[in-house]
């Protein structure tokens, strides 16, 4: 066993309470520990991100006959080209987010990490605090509610980089499977506590939506800063081999693909021009540009549709279509369970991608033209689109992105895996902040063509991979199997 580090680097509980320390407690002990308190901190940053969405049907117009004057929307948003602002909030956020997500990862590696994550999550949870404020304030001011979204997107940005270079200083390329992919629901989970959360307190005042998931933020923040280990070594373990490629295995949502520890070999960095030219990185990484265009839009703008579209004939109250929305989340849980799974059975990444980008295209249809018949309808259509939406999304953002940066032209290189997955990752958030902020303005026009905007988005992905597709079956056919039987070729 080392010697453990300096005694102040580790989280202060530990330097009180000897008793979790070793010998009293294994490696396993605090592998486990570190990856419960990455799971929550990143999804309480998740679930503070939700209140945007679940707030829109109330801060925006509403062409309902039988919404009262009290009930109008909240200024500068209740306009005739208030979903237009709404949109633009999403798009201040995101951009954000995905700029500052650069940034955080490198900042990470030079300073305590376990420090820099408590930051990110005291800032955003301040921030999102201080949006509710503008509830009680009556601040109408289209300024202040932009400035906040976009200093909320910088601290926001945080978060991922963080998580994932612990998680990686802890376990290094071990420990995938099932593990890693019950931990890589954190952003399904923040999602879902976020939804309920501020659909629940939504009728005391809006500002309620975003002040309990902010202090929520706060809460966790300060439970990491007290148990929060960021290295083995800070306890006298042995480092577990350090390979970047742990931070391949990142599911959601999210977000900008940044690495959050450095390489340590000294091979030269792949060029940026050079990355795009890697079989597959090109197709994959425009695949994601429209379809985390997709999700995203539903993470934004489906309990703003369910609030105005309605159920049975009647209109859903603000609390009812938040908490209505997470049925969307749920799909996509095991959306990504399954499309990880086929893929890895018919060992075809881009067919399975395919098949589920297709098999969507025809479940929107159907929850647009029958999803508010009845709430069975709604649910059973709604949890089958967020499961075929979710799952080419997710298998992407981890298989796909640990395949394409461990090909045999790189393998071996980890800043030519940071480069490729940076390229995958941030072309996809291109398309999640452009997303929700196209709904916002297509919205107007109606409901219909929200949606054919979404069938088009998903179309254009699904043939951006159709000769990717058509090589791997290609592949198959030459090794004398059938895709479908893959599994049984081992």
């Amino acid at each position: 066993m080392l010697q453990p580090q300096e005694a102040q680097i580790l989280a202060p509980v530990l330097n009180f309470f000897p008793t979790p320390k070793p010998p009293n407690k294994t490696l396993s002990f605090h592998r486990i520990s570190a990856l419960v308190i990455t799971f929550f901190a990143y999804a309480s940053f998740h679930a503070s991100r939700k209140p945007s969405s679940i707030v829109k049907s109330v801060l925006g117009p509403s062409k309902s006959a039988q919404v009262s004057l009290e009930e109008t929307g909240w200024a500068p948003f209740n306009g005739p080209d208030g979903t237009h602002r709404l949109g633009e909030l999403d798009l201040a956020f995101l951009t954000s987010y995905a700029l500052g997500m650069y940034f955080a990862g490198h900042v990470g590696d030079r300073i305590d990490l376990r420090l820099f994550l408590v930051f990110g999550m005291m800032g955003s949870g301040l921030l999102t605090v201080v949006f509710g404020f503008g509830y009680w304030f009556s601040v109408h001011l289209l300024v202040y509610y932009i400035a906040v979204q976009i200093l909320c997107g910088l601290f926001q940005s945080i978060g991922w980089p963080c998580v994932v270079s612990v998680v990686g200083n802890w376990f290094g390329k071990e420990k995938r499977g099932l593990i890693m992919g019950l931990w890589n629901s954190h952003t399904s989970v923040g999602n879902i506590v976020g939804s309920v959360v501020a659909a629940a307190v939504l009728e005391f005042g809006w500002g309620w939506s975003f002040v309990l998931p902010g202090l929520l933020l706060i809460f966790v923040g300060v439970f990491v800063f007290l148990f929060l280990v960021v290295r083995p070594e800070d306890l006298g373990f042995e480092a577990p081999a350090k390979e970047v490629e742990m931070h391949e295995e990142k599911a959601e949502n999210e977000e900008v693909g940044l690495l959050g520890v450095e390489s340590s070999d000294s091979l030269e960095a792949i060029g940026f021009l050079q990355a795009w030219r890697l079989p597959g990185v090109a197709p994959f990484a425009f695949c994601l540009f429209f379809s985390k265009l997709v999700a995203y839009t539903f993470l934004y703008w489906l309990p703003f549709y369910l609030r105005h579209t309605g159920v049975a004939g009647k209109q859903l109250s603000h609390k009812t279509a938040g908490i209505l929305s997470i049925i969307f989340d749920f799909g996509g849980v095991l959306g990504g369970i399954l499309a990880g799974l086929i893929s890895d059975l018919i060992e075809a990444r881009a067919v399975t991608s395919v098949a589920f980008l297709l098999l969507s295209i025809p479940s929107l249809i159907l929850y647009r033209a029958y999803g508010s018949l009845s709430m069975v309808s709604n649910i059973a259509l709604m949890f089958l689109s967020g499961l075929l939406v979710n799952a080419p999304y997710s298998l992407i953002t981890t298989a796909v992105a640990a395949d394409l940066g461990t090909q045999d032209s790189i393998k071996g290189n980890s800043r030519a895996l940071a480069t490729v997955t940076a390229i995958i990752d941030g072309t996809g958030s291109v398309g999640a902040a452009l997303g929700p902020l196209l709904a916002g303005y297509i919205s107007t026009r109606g409901w219909n063509s929200v949606f054919l905007m979404l069938i088009g988005s998903i179309l254009l992905a699904a043939l951006l991979l159709i000769c990717v597709a058509k090589i791997e079956i290609q592949q198959k056919l030459n090794e004398g199997k059938w895709v479908w039987n893959g599994m049984t070729s081992q």
